[in-house]
């Protein structure tokens, strides 16, 4: 008996991975040269600080937008929503690592995440995803990080690092644990993963 199909994404989980994907434009200002990797940093912090404002209104005062409505899960009604995780993880990396650690680790979760949600099926926290969805991820966060980290290490070295990446981003995007309740979202575990492996390598590697 064959297994059966997986389950299609919703309209609002298609909305959800676009938004996600948008954060693409983060790392932008940098990459085109019009901001410093300061700058850029600076601009983050000022990111967080409105997102943890709309966070603070959303989850206390009870802000009931429909845009709310379309863009979290119901678990994150009474936690802090994956958009949030999202900008206070890119934030931390582009303010604790070296750009090119940071911008392919904000990356990996900018372009991955989207493509492995799209192609995995609908599951419950917790659950492990296919192997074959693990494996898109891993190689569409490897194809975002050799292009960054090979010119910047060199070939070996560089390829090495842009491994690691994509395994730790994939090892965060493949379980989303429960922890005294609430849901380590890979939106907040991808980036800081990711950014550890390489620059573990790049350590490593002198």
């Amino acid at each position: 008996m064959s297994p059966p199909a997986p389950a299609r994404p919703s309209k609002s989980e298609v909305k959800r991975r676009l938004v996600h994907a948008c954060g693409v434009g983060l790392p932008l200002p940098y990459l085109l040269g019009l901001l410093t990797w300061r700058e850029l940093g600076w601009m983050m912090l000022g990111l967080s600080a409105v997102v943890a404002g709309l966070e603070v209104v959303r989850l206390v005062v009870g802000l009931d937008w429909k845009v709310f409505d379309e863009l979290t899960r119901s678990y994150e009604e009474t936690n802090p929503a994956g958009y949030a995780l999202y900008i206070f993880s890119t934030t931390a990396v582009a303010l604790l690592f070296r750009p090119e650690i940071a911008v392919p680790g904000m990356l990996m979760l900018a372009i991955g995440d989207p493509v492995s949600g799209l192609l995995g099926r609908t599951r419950e926290a917790g659950e492990r995803k296919r192997v074959s969805t693990l494996a898109a991820m891993f190689l569409v966060c490897l194809g975002v990080g050799l292009p960054f980290l090979v010119p910047a290490a060199g070939l070996v070295v560089g390829s090495a690092a842009a491994v690691a990446g994509a395994l730790g981003a994939t090892l965060a995007d493949g379980v989303k644990p429960v922890v005294a309740g609430y849901v380590v979202d890979d939106n907040l575990s991808i980036p800081p993963t990711a950014c550890l492996a390489i620059a573990g390598v790049l350590f490593a590697a002198g």
